[in-house]
């Protein structure tokens, strides 16, 4: 009788195995930098947008500053969230 180990397969192996080819990163590094990446990215519009703009607040920069910047962000995020206007972005954050 031949056993087999049954292995899950992550879903992004061909990733990782890329990064420890390509970088000094060991499998279980590039796993978490892969998770983290995902994490970034599968943030949600609503709160990217209120995160980034407490992140420019705490910063000193003005509402008339922050708000266009946040709308330049999201045109070029990976995934591209629909596109909001200044007026949009403000409800977010402010409700």
């Amino acid at each position: 009788m031949s056993s087999s180990v049954s292995t899950l397969r992550h879903p992004f192996e061909d990733l990782i195995a890329h990064l420890t080819r390509t970088s000094p990163l060991g499998p279980g590094e590039a796993a978490r930098v892969v998770a983290d990446v995902l994490s970034y990215f599968s943030e949600p519009v609503d709160e990217y947008v209120r995160r980034r703009h407490g992140e420019m607040k705490a910063r000193g920069l003005t509402n008339d500053e922050i708000f266009p910047k946040v709308a330049a962000e999201l045109r070029g995020r990976r995934v591209a969230a629909p596109e909001l206007s200044l007026r949009q972005l403000r409800r977010i954050v402010y409700g």
